[in-house]
């Protein structure tokens, strides 16, 4: 329970526990009344069945009072499913807005669509339909030992002594569902992360002809998180229903004694009847504990799983942001490294001034979209610092860094929503004159005028009714709406054919008016009119200075153009025949 509370927060704490000591005190009553059973029965057929009534009586309220409980506990259980949905998801999406920008690869998707929906329903289930019956297999059998000792010691100390063996059958069961449930888990993360992945690459797949009967990656993560289920059942199943015999040997034996001792003039027959009665009534919901357990195991991978997302530390923010005037971008000794790989970036240090263009150049791999990534504040650097404005942008914070730089990458992603739509995320609280006044900046009035509803056509999920210089130019019109003083350009055109190209450069032109550019590009009509060109091995800087100075001094820089200008002039030619 430990994991289940501290996913939900501390300030869920008290009231979990409230309906959890309600639960138990439910179970107690539910032994009491079993325990009543005995004299009810014992006098009912003994020699004064009148001298019944006031145990009936007593039976009677009990009962009573154990069915409004029960009701009572039920619905607010109910009620507590549903607060709990809420306040898990509530908390999820506030730790995960929070998480920096960098997080979010796509190895992380479906482990983060699993943890908001399955690992969240696992956590409903604990106080709802695992807790209270676990409480009763539990809790309702120790009163009813109780009961057994005041009425023979020695049934008592039989069901005492065979208690510590199912409660190691019982660990056992539970290790079982443990040492497997991880890996069941794992599976099932692959798995989500492969669908996820084979429903992006169908156009790909079918172009190549690889959605046919060959074993894919996503076949290969099905079998695994199947073989991994059945290892579940085949190492679990046998110690529950071990459980369950060991439960009904123990019912047998204590039967047995009852009726020894009953023969033998130690127990009164009507007696016997009524603890008879009490031990099979308790025997049942004790033999559905290992059951129990054993889910109550699988759904702790529910708050555990929230609770390592939970664990992911995000960014640290400032509590008082800093709100520099200028837009200039300044790296300073910047090194950074992904995780425990080595450093992309070492000791890189340069300056873009306020209202200039800087252009990243290198080969693939060099570190370009890293330096992009540290800029916008999806993570920071390992050491060396960042400053926007002359202001360090941890103390700027992800917000204020957010609002000062826009970003156009090559591949543009769109929501399921109209045109206009996806240029107001730029700036939601723009209106509709400043929404077509960017679109029309961005070359957007062509397009509009040849779709059928305009600005409030659908562009479907990830833009799909949109062709690529289309999106590109959404994408542009959304950062002009947002008019931030920092533009980052992304190979903003390098997938696009020339028509397209020219008309997005010409809407890139109008997007770097007055604003400081950081532009990561290879074509030499792009880079050329550069202020300064910084060339990245995969090391740091190798070279910067103007497009003029790196040819002249016929370096680096110069190589690598030349090595593009090369592959631009491939042909594909007819074969001779």
């Amino acid at each position: 329970m430990t994991s289940f509370l501290r996913a939900l927060g501390p300030e869920h704490v008290g009231p979990i526990r409230a309906r959890l000591a309600l639960v138990l005190v439910v179970s107690a009553l539910q032994g009491a009344v079993f325990a009543l059973l005995v004299p009810v029965v014992a006098v009912l057929l003994g020699p004064d069945p009148a001298a019944v009534l006031p145990w009936v009586g007593a039976l009677a309220g009990t009962t009573t009072v154990y069915a409004v409980l029960r009701a009572l506990g039920l619905y607010a259980n109910f009620s507590l499913g549903g607060s709990i949905s809420r306040a898990l998801h509530r908390r999820i999406g506030g730790h995960v807005v929070r998480l920096p920008l960098g997080w979010f690869t796509g190895a992380r998707l479906g482990e983060l669509n699993r943890t908001a929906t399955s690992a969240v329903s696992q956590t409903m289930q604990v106080p709802v339909h695992i807790v209270p019956p676990l409480a009763d297999a539990v809790v309702t059998p120790l009163v009813a030992v109780g009961v057994l000792a005041f009425y023979d010691w020695r049934l008592a100390a039989a069901a005492a002594v065979c208690a510590p063996l199912l409660w190691l059958a019982f660990r056992h069961g539970n290790a079982a569902v443990e040492r497997n449930d991880a890996a069941v888990d794992a599976a099932g993360d692959e798995a989500a992360g492969r669908v996820l992945e084979y429903a992006r690459a169908q156009p790909v797949l079918r172009a190549f002809g690889r959605v046919g009967t060959e074993r894919s990656a996503l076949d290969t993560a099905l079998v695994a998180q199947h073989a991994a289920a059945r290892r579940l059942l085949t190492r679990a199943v046998p110690a529950i229903v071990g459980f369950g015999f060991l439960v009904r040997l123990v019912f047998a034996l204590l039967l047995v004694m009852a009726v020894y001792s009953a023969l033998g003039g130690d127990l009164d027959a009507a007696l016997l009847v009524g603890l008879l009665v009490l031990i099979a009534r308790c025997i049942q919901p004790l033999g559905a504990a290992a059951e129990l357990g054993a889910a109550l195991r699988m759904a702790r991978s529910g708050p555990d799983r929230i609770n390592a997302l939970l664990a992911v530390r995000p960014l640290p923010e400032p509590k008082t942001p800093a709100d520099p005037p200028g837009s200039d971008i300044v790296f300073q000794d910047v090194s950074f490294a992904y995780g425990d790989g080595p450093d992309v970036l070492r000791d890189v240090s340069f300056t873009v001034a306020e209202r200039s263009m800087t252009a990243l150049v290198g080969p693939s791999g060099s570190g370009k979209t890293t330096v992009v990534r540290l800029l916008a504040r999806f993570y920071d650097p390992t050491s060396g610092r960042i400053t926007l404005g002359g202001a360090d942008a941890r103390a700027i914070g992800s917000d204020g860094v957010s609002e000062r730089v826009a970003m156009v990458f090559q591949d543009v992603y769109l929501f399921d929503g109209s045109i206009t739509d996806n240029i107001r995320v730029g700036r939601p609280g723009a209106t509709d004159a400043e929404v077509a006044r960017a679109a029309t900046r961005a070359g957007l009035d062509p397009v509009l005028a040849e779709l059928p509803k305009g600005a409030d056509t659908r562009v479907g999920e990830g833009g799909v009714a949109l062709s690529g210089g289309q999106k590109q130019r959404v994408s542009i019109a959304r950062a002009l709406l947002k008019d931030a003083p920092i533009i980052v350009l992304d190979e903003a055109t390098a997938a696009l054919d020339p028509e397209n190209e020219a008309i997005v450069a010409t809407a890139i032109g109008e997007l770097a008016r007055d604003r400081t550019l950081l532009v990561i590009a290879h074509r030499l009509g792009t880079v050329r009119n550069a202020d300064q060109i910084l060339f990245l091995d995969g090391r740091g800087i190798a070279e910067r200075g103007t497009h003029d100075e790196l040819l002249a001094r016929d370096g680096r820089y110069a190589d690598f153009l030349r090595s593009r200008e090369r592959a631009r002039g491939w042909r594909l030619t007819a074969r001779p025949s």
